[in-house]
């Protein structure tokens, strides 16, 4: 067994009580710090206090420890003998502190291995996200320099990406259902939707290269027609997931023995797009620290 520390802090420019505030909103609806939604939300299964569960993506732990405005522990499961990640505020002079993230864990071979070459570039650009959104949320000059990912973090972090699962057709996805009420073929994929992806359906219109056929208050409508066949898909969007429904109709045996090719290749190719640009726009949307400041009337996170 090997032992793992790994330490990351950061000197932010405002004091331990306004830090600790904002540590205190840790997974609750209106959290300025977890590096939603290019990261998993951090969750747990109820307020944060002592015996909570929760992690985010895959990671799973419990709250082990926790000291409202100063710290908190996270242990992993099954804890505690599997070590803890933890976040501490040291206050400093001159109205500033010192935020520590520590992860201790005692790894076999095999996890040193996959926290060597997969796991630490994800961790470490993750918790240096986190700390960029305190340093946003706390200090009054804001963040100077984000920080830059790593050529293998944004490899590693697009292998990670969640994958679209197939589902049944919505109902509620009322556009598709009325322009081709009988389809000749059709299929659906899901994909969550974390705090800060887009829910408006015009944020949508680049995850297929097709005309805008119609637009509700939650569904973006794109298609095409031709002479063998009509092609509709439809972006389905609610505060959970997002549905990417397609429906084809086939006029002629032209149709019909083109896409008995397609068929082969769609699937495939339709999970691909669905999921490239559900992480595209997961890169391009606010991150939570700016989302918080946006919708908030404090002065220290608004100024």
């Amino acid at each position: 067994m090997r032992r793992v520390r790994n330490v990351h802090e950061r000197v932010v420019e405002a004091p331990a009580d306004v830090v600790g505030a904002l540590l205190d909103r840790l997974s609750s609806p209106e959290d300025p710090l977890s590096p939603s939604p290019v990261w998993p939300p951090i969750r747990f299964d109820g307020p944060l206090g002592v015996g909570a569960a929760g992690g985010h993506g895959f990671v799973r732990y419990s709250i082990g420890a926790y000291e409202p405005g100063r710290s908190i522990r996270f242990d992993f499961a099954p804890a505690p003998s599997n070590g803890f990640h933890s976040l501490e505020i040291e206050p400093l002079p001159d109205s500033r502190c010192r935020v520590r993230h520590v992860l201790e864990q005692r790894q076999t071979l095999m996890q040193t291995l996959a926290w060597s070459l997969a796991i630490r570039p994800l961790h470490d650009t993750m918790v240096e996200e986190l700390l960029d959104n305190i340093a946003r949320s706390a200090s009054r000059t804001g963040l100077a320099r984000p920080f830059r990912w790593s050529r293998r973090a944004r490899l590693m972090h697009g292998l990670v990406w969640d994958r679209p699962t197939a589902t049944p057709v919505p109902d509620a996805a009322v556009l598709a259902h009325q322009a081709i009420e009988s389809p000749d073929y059709a299929d659906a994929y899901r994909l969550p939707l974390d705090p800060g992806m887009p829910r408006d359906p015009e944020a949508w219109r680049g995850v297929l290269p097709f005309q805008v056929r119609a637009v509700s208050d939650d569904e973006l409508l794109l298609g095409e027609d031709a002479g063998h066949l009509d092609f509709r898909g439809s972006v389905l969007l609610t505060d959970a997931d997002v549905t990417l429904t397609t429906v084809v109709r086939f006029h002629n045996w032209r149709g019909r023995l083109y896409f008995a090719v397609v068929r082969h290749f769609h699937p495939f190719m339709t999970r691909m797009i669905l999921r490239r640009f559900h992480r595209r726009l997961a890169f391009e949307a606010p991150s939570a620290a700016d989302r918080t400041a946006r919708d908030s009337e404090d002065p220290v996170l608004t100024e």
